[in-house]
């Protein structure tokens, strides 16, 4: 794979829930380069985390594609089921026949069973090269479990089965984390929220991924803990040369750790740019809004600080994500 060829690729991804009244995420498209840092900022509920989690196939999608490796492994079924529908409409208005009905219904069957099989055909050996570090390192690590089992499930899931070999990858995951073998019999209560986070971040490399999706791995943490476990992911994506999607809603990290940064807003991409040119020169109000929130340890500045307010207008959800500036992308009116 080529260094600029798209690792990630997603396409038109919208996840609906209690049967379709709940729109997290509504026609999400974006890739991330192999190596880059691609972060996805925005308040909470805005559809950050289910991004991740269709991504990783922690939910099957509604609609939209998502191809890893230039392989498609996620398809949804709603682009397909309102063709059909469409179709099903025109023939009620008499606007095409009964047979051309029935034909671009066969079609729509038939490209969505074929493009579900190629979406199976996929390995698991292929999906495991995407990994995932969850946001509260409590509950996503089994209390029943000891560190060296969790951090092993992995392998064990994927067929290794000689101890020596297991015992040793762990040791040495432990060590790049920063925590020591020893930890490896001990049970998750014992350790502090960053040592947690740690764990967590050791379960996820030993699988030696390509891309890490880390949802805001560092939210829960104290800010000098935080600062840590941010170099130690900056460290491990360099020596590793992992490709990270960076999920978070504290700007200050995204902008020393991110290459591109996408504004997320109700379920929608409200803007998108490299780090350097989205801070520089926000476009979208939303970004705006975001930006002036952010304190700085300066007290002067900060009793000079406007807050900007966002308040959005029922037609800001229709606008098209179009391309103002080379490789800067905003919902505006032009």
């Amino acid at each position: 794979m080529e260094e600029n060829e798209s690792l990630l690729r997603v396409e038109n991804l919208r996840q609906y829930f209690n049967k379709g009244t709940f729109r997290a995420l509504d026609g999400v498209s974006f890739d991330i380069k192999k190596g880059e840092v691609f972060s996805i900022v925005g308040e909470s509920g805005c559809g950050k985390t289910t991004t991740g989690r269709s991504i990783i196939k922690l939910h099957n999608i509604t609609g939209g594609q998502i191809f890893f490796r230039g392989k498609l492994i996620s398809v949804g079924k709603l682009d397909f089921e309102q063709k059909i529908k469409e179709a099903k409409d025109n023939l009620l208005a008499k606007k095409i026949s009964a047979s051309e009905c029935s034909d671009i219904v066969s079609a729509q069957k038939k490209s969505y069973r074929e493009k579900l099989s190629q979406a199976k055909k996929v390995k698991r050996d292929e999906l495991t090269k995407m990994q995932m570090i969850f946001q509260d390192p409590v509950t996503s690590l089994d209390p029943r479990m000891t560190v060296g089992e969790i951090i092993a499930e992995g392998l064990m899931i994927r067929g290794v089965r000689n101890k020596n070999e297991i015992e040793e990858k762990v040791s040495d995951v432990l060590k790049r984390v920063g925590l020591v073998p020893e930890y490896a019999d001990r049970y998750p209560h014992e350790f502090s929220g960053g040592q947690r986070q740690r764990i967590g971040i050791a379960r996820a490399i030993i699988m030696e991924p390509e891309l890490i999706i880390a949802d805001e791995p560092v939210s829960a943490l104290d800010v000098s803990i935080k600062a840590q476990v941010t170099n130690l992911l900056n460290d491990l994506r360099h020596d590793m040369g992992l490709t990270v999607l960076f999920i978070s809603h504290d700007l200050s990290v995204v902008k020393y750790f991110s290459d591109r940064i996408a504004v997320m807003y109700f379920g929608k991409i409200v803007e998108l740019a490299t780090s350097d040119e989205l801070f520089a020169n926000p476009l979208h109000p939303y970004t705006k809004s975001l930006l002036s929130a952010i304190p700085l340890p300066d007290p002067d500045y900060e009793r000079s600080r406007k807050r900007i307010v966002y308040s959005p207008k029922p037609e800001d959800r229709e606008l098209p994500l179009v391309e103002v500036n080379p490789g800067h992308w905003a919902r505006v009116c032009l």
